[in-house]
């Protein structure tokens, strides 16, 4: 019998990817106006210059570990408690400037001026576009007093927090919320999905983790035992290695999954 509902929150029930996107195609259709580039152009730029840049930083690791990517660094402020954090408090503005400054380099513009202009709209424009996936309400709705929901979400406190201030129909949801910057370590790492299991009082029986990333949420929940459903809105190639219990391509069909498993 499920008891516990843990859901991850990109892309399973923000749709992150197209807020990401969004942002990226209004700052870049600024730039194309103002400058006569081509914004797709501009933006795959950006995009190739933010990895490249994130991933040099001492704090790379640490990020990969907690599940921060290079476009999250690009509108997030990092006011967090830990020294890793502070470093990346420290280091974030200049990277977010060097992104779009280099990324306007590789088409033939040099203006640090006009880089920190982008990287400020940028930020402005993602917290203006938060998606939430069109199913995503009403399926917690229908879950909502009978089954206890809990938010497992990799990444930086302050970040994934602001995620849910601009959606705030979202958190009123969920009984609780574990942001593995908060907790230490993050998805698939064993000891956090321990953690809300413990915080729940489930045993891994009673659990069933939901969620887009095969490396993190289906991994992970794999790690400890934990019946777990990927959410592969589009068709995405599985991974010989990695074996969700169950794959969806809409949030609907979790409620035949619920049933069939209650019943045995």
């Amino acid at each position: 019998m499920i008891r516990t509902i843990i859901f991850d929150l990109d892309d399973t029930l923000l749709w992150d990817e197209k807020s990401i996107a969004t942002a990226f195609a209004k700052t870049c259709q600024y730039a194309e106006e103002s400058l006569n580039i081509h914004a797709s152009k501009l933006e795959a730029a950006v995009r190739e210059e933010a990895r490249e840049i994130y991933a040099a930083y001492d704090t790379y690791e640490f990020t990969q570990m907690i599940g921060i990517n290079p476009f999250e660094g690009l509108w997030g402020t990092f006011d967090d408690l830990g020294e890793e954090f502070k470093r990346m408090k420290e280091i974030i503005p200049e990277y977010q400037r060097s992104a779009w400054t280099r990324g306007l380099a590789k088409l033939g513009i040099t203006n640090v001026e006009i880089g920190a202009e982008l990287a400020a709209r940028f930020i402005e424009e993602r917290k203006k576009s938060p998606f939430v996936y069109d199913e995503t309400f009403s399926v917690l709705e229908q879950l909502k007093g009978k089954y206890t929901l809990v938010l497992l979400t990799n990444g930086s406190p302050s970040l994934q927090n602001t995620k849910l201030e601009i959606t705030p129909e979202l958190e009123p949801y969920f009984d609780s919320i574990v942001i593995s910057g908060a907790f230490g370590k993050g998805k698939p790492d064993p000891s956090i999905f321990e953690h809300v299991l413990e915080e729940t009082g489930s045993s891994v029986a009673e659990a069933l983790m939901v969620g887009d990333n095969l490396m993190t949420d289906i991994l992970g929940s794999s790690r400890v035992g934990m019946r777990s459903v990927w959410i592969n809105r589009e068709g995405k190639a599985g991974n010989p290695d990695i074996h969700p219990t169950f794959e969806i391509s809409h949030l609907e069909q979790l409620f035949p999954i619920l049933d069939k498993v209650n019943k045995e």
